[in-house]
C-alpha cells in the first residue's frame, strides 16, 4: 500500500519534516499541497516534486487522491483542521502542539474519536534510536533509582516578527521549543508531572514568553526542570538524569541526526556513544505513522498523551503568571 499526502501550507518545517522522508520511502507518495497564496503553493510543488496544487485547504481534504494529511499550519490552527481532516477521512500527521491549549485539546480527541483514521502528534524526535537507547538504560536500572531530570532547548530567533513571538498564532517558547523539554521528561520518567514552580521572560511585558523555565515534580519526589529559550546565543538540545549510581547525558535530542551524543556514568565510569546518526528523526517518524495507516496498529505519541503534553504546557504558563494560549474560535 503507498500512503498518499497532501501537505496543508508550504511552511518551512516541511522539507525537513515530510518531504525528505517521503522520498526515502517507497511506501509515501506526495500527491497534492494546498496554500492561502496559490502562487506560493505553485513554487513549493515544483521545488519539492509534489504533483497537484489544489486551490484550497478544503478542495485538498476534499480529494479521493489524498490519503493522508501533513498539518504544519501555525498552532493556532493544528486542532481545526486536524479535526477538519480526520472528518474527511484522511489520516493527519499534525505538527506540535497538538492544539493551543489542554482544553482544545480535549476538544480534538472528543471530535476524532471512533473515526478510522490514524491522527498522531509530530514529536519527531520520540521515535529515534537515541531516545530509545536512553529508555532502554533507565528501564534496565542503570543508574539506580532516578531522583533529578533536566531537559533544555534553546535556539536563537531575534526576528520578532517570526510567528513564534505572535500570541493570536498560540505562539511563546514553551509551546515552540519547551514541549520538547517537557514531553522528553515525561518520556523518560514514564509518569506525569506536578508544575512546582515556573519563571518567564515575557516578550514587551506582554504574555509571550521569550524563555520559561518550569520546575517539575514527578512521582517519588524526582524532582527536575524544563526550559526553552527563543533568544540565546547558541542552540542547545540537551538533558541529564540522575539516578542513586550515576546519570544519562542527552546531546541533541531535539534533531539527533544533527549530531548527538549520549554519556552514561555508573558508578564514576564514562561511556559516550553517537546513536543512529544516519537514522533522521523524521524519517523514523513517517515511517511509523505509515506502519499504523497500513497496520492499524497504535502510535506512540497518541491522544491521551496529546492531552497531557497540553496539561502541563498550560499549568507552565500559569505558574509564570503567563495565560495559557487561546484558542482561536472554530466550529463544525
Amino acid at each position: 500500500m503507498t500512503v498518499r499526502f497532501g501537505i496543508l501550507g508550504a511552511a518551512g518545517i516541511t522539507p525537513s519534516a515530510l518531504i525528505a522522508p517521503a522520498h526515502a520511502n517507497p511506501d509515501v507518495e506526495l500527491v497534492a499541497v494546498a496554500a492561502r497564496n496559490r502562487s506560493r503553493a505553485e513554487e513549493f510543488a515544483a521545488e519539492h516534486g509534489v504533483a497537484q496544487v489544489l486551490d484550497s485547504y478544503d478542495d485538498l481534504l476534499a480529494s479521493p487522491d489524498v490519503d493522508a494529511v501533513y498539518i504544519p499550519l501555525p498552532n493556532s490552527a493544528h486542532a481545526e483542521w486536524t479535526v477538519r481532516a480526520a472528518r474527511a477521512g484522511k489520516h493527519v500527521l499534525v505538527e506540535k502542539p497538538y492544539a493551543s491549549n489542554a482544553e482544545e485539546a480535549r476538544r480534538v480527541v472528543d471530535a476524532v474519536a471512533g473515526l478510522p483514521v490514524v491522527v498522531m502528534e509530530a514529536f519527531h524526535y520520540r521515535h529515534h534510536p537515541l531516545i530509545h537507547r536512553a529508555e532502554q538504560l533507565l528501564a534496565e536500572g542503570a543508574i539506580g533509582d532516578v531522583v533529578s531530570a533536566e531537559a533544555v532547548f534553546d535556539i536563537h530567533l531575534p526576528d520578532r516578527t517570526n510567528i513564534r513571538y505572535n500570541w493570536d498564532l498560540a505562539g511563546g517558547s514553551t509551546m515552540d521549543l519547551g514541549c520538547y523539554s517537557i514531553h522528553l521528561l515525561r518520556t523518560l520518567l514514564r509518569s506525569e508531572p506536578r508544575v512546582v514552580s515556573a519563571e518567564a521572560r515575557r516578550v514587551d511585558g506582554g504574555q509571550i514568553d521569550e524563555a520559561l523555565t518550569a520546575h517539575l515534580e514527578f512521582p517519588g519526589g524526582i524532582r527536575a526542570v524544563a526550559s526553552s529559550s527563543l533568544l540565546e546565543d547558541a542552540e542547545r538540545q540537551s538533558a541529564v538524569v540522575t539516578g542513586t549510581r550515576g546519570s544519562i547525558a542527552i546531546e541533541g535530542f531535539v534533531k539527533p541526526h544533527g549530531g548527538n551524543s549520549l554519556t552514561l556514568t555508573v558508578d564514576g565510569h564514562s561511556t559516550t556513544e553517537e546513536v543512529a546518526p544516519d537514522v533522521t528523526s523524521y524519517g523514523a517518524q513517517l515511517a511509523a505513522f505509515v506502519a499504523a495507516v497500513e497496520e492499524g496498529g497504535p502510535v506512540v505519541v497518541d491522544s491521551a498523551d496529546s492531552i497531557a503534553t497540553m496539561e502541563v504546557i498550560d499549568a507552565c504558563y500559569r505558574a509564570a503568571g503567563l495565560e495559557p494560549r487561546r484558542a482561536v474560535p472554530w466550529s463544525l
